[in-house]
């Protein structure tokens, strides 16, 4: 197993989905909390998160092209 590949996909999708995550928790409390604060833990937890789930799901969607 080549880990060079996964760990390129997992930074991609951590990096993506943690600057999603910081301007929506910024819209959200600037709109309904009027205070322009970014939820910092909440941000990193789902990219983390998320990251290792949609790296997980390219590889096998990888694996199942080349068979």
């Amino acid at each position: 197993m080549n880990i060079k590949p996964w760990l390129i996909d997992f930074v991609r999708s951590f990096l993506l989905v943690l600057v999603v995550a910081l301007v929506i928790t910024y819209l959200w409390n600037f709109v309904f909390r009027a205070s322009g604060a970014v939820d910092w833990e909440t941000s990193f937890q789902l990219a983390i998160i998320l990251g290792i789930v949609l790296t997980w799901g390219m590889g096998r969607e990888r694996k199942q092209g080349e068979q």
